[in-house]
């Protein structure tokens, strides 16, 4: 099993462009807090007994992030609750804006969107995005992300 900072070093070799990076910075959260509004779009009628803590536990990305933040936990303490205020923004975030928006909808915006901006900075580092190489690194992309903006000073 690789180390957190085996899959940083890794994930850094295509990612060594300034630009590229900053837009890293900005649209790897935004694509991680729009699959956290895709999953909270599903349809979660099994989950109810969730709503009576709280309804932004009732739905299908508060189960799929307890088993990412394992993965994350199980590299690193710190990363595991970096991780963890991260993924509760996110899940208070889109509990937010399916107050006013449809979820679902304002979801595939911020994803596409996101999505653009990982391709063009990648056609302008000259590299393939990592996860081509192995799906794992759509988890380590926004810890990276989260550790590079608490590396810098």
């Amino acid at each position: 099993m690789k180390t957190l900072n085996e899959w940083f070093e890794e994930y850094s070799v295509s990612h060594k462009n300034r630009t590229n990076k900053k837009i890293h910075y900005i649209c790897v959260p935004l694509i991680f807090f729009s699959v956290v509004g895709l999953f909270m779009s599903i349809p979660s009628q099994i989950l109810n007994p969730l709503a009576s803590v709280h309804p932004v536990l009732a739905n299908w990305a508060f189960i799929v992030l307890v088993f990412i933040l394992l993965f994350y936990f199980r590299l690193s303490i710190i990363m595991g609750l970096k991780m963890l205020v991260f993924t509760t923004i996110c899940l208070i975030g889109n509990y937010i804006i399916a107050q006013s928006l449809p979820l679902l909808w304002f979801s595939i915006a911020v994803f596409t969107v996101g999505w653009i901006g990982q391709f063009y900075g990648h056609k302008i580092e000259g590299k393939k995005p990592s996860f081509i190489k192995d799906l794992q690194f759509l988890l380590i992309g926004p810890a990276w992300v989260i550790h590079s903006v608490f590396q810098m000073n």
